[in-house]
């Protein structure tokens, strides 16, 4: 494949997922499951892969984008947090959803793991830490995706969906790497200890390089500034990665402040920020962020779809467990908005969808070709392998499918709208004649409502 070629496709996918994005704003169908059958039409069609060379290719690009787009995501979340006064009964609501949605799935959902996949007398059978593991990418929400779905949204339950998605990401992603980390840690006290100073020195280390790497973007005047923060950002997530850090939270607490900084920058610390100043680059930084992150999620997702078993797709019993993992994750869902929320919780009960995060912490799960720091292995080392044999992809997919897809009706429901109209009616274009029809209509309709306001 000639350079020019690869270079006219990648500007293709780019132009396809905008207008992916523009059917998605008129449908509230997540571009991510166009994203993914763009790559399933790419491998069936294009590029498949079938040799070792290509597998290896495809899944190390993968993780790669995976992975800087984990950073991008985390970082534009956290921009998108203004933690306000009159906002903390909502931002404590909101995290309290998050994270018992988050536990409490994550156990009922490795439970069914242990029941589908134990077998008496057999030396190969799942533990409780593997299942969580597997459990745990599939109890988070994206952000990516309920963000913009949710815009059209009653504003304190749209704020309240901002939130709970982004901090459903942010712990999920530490959980699962805590897990992942952890998972030779036999005792109980073991357990307490590594938490207590993966937390206790994590969080120390992020404040003190949010608040200089903060400093540091309000003093830097050049034009490059903004690629350089992120290389930094970069860079401190890999060394954090290397040493067993949620690095993750360096980015987390570097957004938050720099997004809060009249919060955060008070009594001596005040000298230290350039006020309103500040505010013009934090919009750019923001735009910024954000179409990088469009870009790697393009991307990441359209590779997926390549990778992706076509048969696994069509496997009903893959079907099955999905359905099942789904109506656990809903009933759990449905248990704490009653809790926390009372009656009114449509549509928002319906708004979980799975995505990016989803994928890319599946396959951060080790194998035993790669060590805990991520190398690869000359040979495959059994005490580095956490990975269910009887797990296959499409158990993945079909989740992500039917998460999408309850959002997408329950947000065309919620507006008063037939689901067949959006999905169909409302993406044609409409010739001439039916907009004169249409103008002519709506001219009645308003001098209809004006001869009934005169009577009255």
């Amino acid at each position: 494949m000639s350079t020019y070629v690869i270079i006219i496709a990648a500007a293709l996918i780019i132009i396809l997922s905008f207008i992916f994005n523009i059917i998605s704003n008129k449908t509230n169908i997540p571009s991510v499951l166009m994203l993914i059958v763009l790559g399933v039409i790419i491998q069936l069609t294009i590029w498949a892969p079938n040799t070792e060379a290509k597998d290896s290719q495809l899944m190390m690009g993968l993780e790669i984008l995976g992975n800087v787009g984990l950073i991008f995501i985390v970082l534009e979340a956290a921009l998108d947090l203004k933690l306000r006064r009159e906002k903390i009964g909502m931002i404590f609501k909101s995290f309290i959803v998050a994270f018992f949605a988050l536990i409490l799935s994550s156990f009922a959902i490795a439970s069914l793991f242990m029941l589908l996949w134990f077998e008496p007398q057999s030396a190969n059978n799942v533990n409780w830490i593997t299942s969580l593991i597997y459990a745990v990418p599939l109890s988070i929400m994206s952000s990516a995706i309920i963000i913009p779905s949710v815009s059209k949204l009653m504003k304190e339950k749209k704020e309240f969906m901002i939130y709970e998605s982004t901090f459903s990401d942010i712990l999920g992603i530490m959980f699962f790497y805590f897990l992942k980390d952890n998972r030779q840690v036999e005792s109980a006290s073991e357990i307490f200890k590594e938490v207590s100073f993966n937390i206790g020195a994590t969080v120390l280390i992020a404040v003190f390089i949010s608040y200089l790497l903060v400093i540091l973007f309000q003093k830097l005047k050049m034009q490059a500034k903004y690629f350089l923060m992120f290389s930094v950002l970069v860079l401190l997530y890999a060394i954090g990665k290397m040493f067993h850090i949620s690095s993750l939270v360096i980015i987390l607490f570097f957004g938050l402040i720099l997004n809060n900084s009249k919060l955060f920058f008070l009594g001596p610390l005040k000298r230290f920020t350039v006020g309103e100043k500040l505010k013009e680059s934090l919009h750019e930084l923001h735009v910024i962020t954000l179409e990088t992150a469009f870009v790697l999620r393009t991307f990441f997702f359209v590779v997926f779809g390549i990778t992706i078993s076509i048969s696994s797709l069509f496997d009903w019993r893959y079907g099955l467990i999905s359905l099942v993992i789904v109506c656990t994750l809903f009933i759990v869902r449905l248990i704490l908005l009653r809790i926390f929320s009372g009656k009114d919780i449509f549509p928002q009960l319906w708004i979980a969808p799975r995505g990016l995060i989803t994928v890319l912490l599946f396959f951060s799960i080790p194998n035993g070709w790669v060590d805990i720091q991520g190398d690869f292995l000359d040979d495959y080392n059994a005490k580095f392998d956490c990975t269910i044999s009887f797990f296959d992809q499409g158990i993945l997919l079909h989740t992500i499918i039917l998460t999408s897809l309850i959002m997408t009706i329950s947000l065309i429901m919620s507006r008063g709208e037939k689901v067949k109209d959006v999905l169909i009616d409302s993406i044609k274009l409409k010739t001439n004649q039916n907009m004169i029809s249409d103008k002519i209509e709506e001219a009645l309709s308003n001098n209809d409502s004006h001869k009934n306001q005169k009577e009255e």
